[in-house]
């Protein structure tokens, strides 16, 4: 029974291209029906998602202060990047006026790995960018100061860029200083 069932589908899925057409002399029949073949959509990443690379997540999490005081950072001033309210995603520290890299540190996938930007804590504090072993994290400021006093956060978009050519950006405030 199998056989004859299956040779029935393919009967009845043969294209529409293959079927006998009627002779010049016999009465029109209608064309054939097309159906028309869409495009397929680029994909796309969700709202705040990785984009491109391998297909893995790029997963930054926020740093606990035994994350940073195990990293010994070296340096007088810190700037860091947070999510609202949230513990800093990277912190980093430099000496100021100094052209040694400043040095900082990332928790990746449960990993807190080391970052450095050139130019020392004054390389920090204009859209600076890090670079660490498979990765490349730019800071943005996207706005003016919140707020007062000696070092006020300013709204900014940290990058994650990873060698694979993935990249994710978060929403967050960039802040430098005492």
């Amino acid at each position: 029974m199998i056989p004859l069932a299956a040779g029935a589908c393919l009967a009845a899925c043969t294209p529409a291209e293959n079927a006998v057409t009627p002779a010049a002399g016999d009465a029109a029949a209608p064309a054939p029906a097309t159906t028309p073949v869409e495009a397929t959509p680029a994909p796309v990443a969700p709202a705040g998602g990785t984009v491109g690379g391998d297909g893995s997540d790029i997963v930054l999490e926020v740093l606990r202060e035994d994350d940073v005081s195990g990293a010994r950072l070296q340096g007088e001033l810190a700037c860091s990047f947070s999510e609202d309210g949230q513990a800093p995603l990277l912190y980093a520290m430099g000496v100021v006026g100094a052209q040694t890299p400043s040095q900082g540190v990332v928790k990746v996938a449960g990993y807190v790995e080391p970052v450095r930007a050139p130019g020392g804590f004054d390389g920090m504090t204009a859209n600076p960018t890090f670079t660490g072993q498979g990765k490349t994290i730019r800071i943005e400021t996207t706005g003016a100061a919140i707020g007062d006093g000696e070092s006020p956060p300013r709204p900014a978009t940290l990058t994650y860029l990873r060698a694979d050519g993935a990249s994710r950006a978060f929403e967050g405030r960039w802040q430098c200083g005492p």
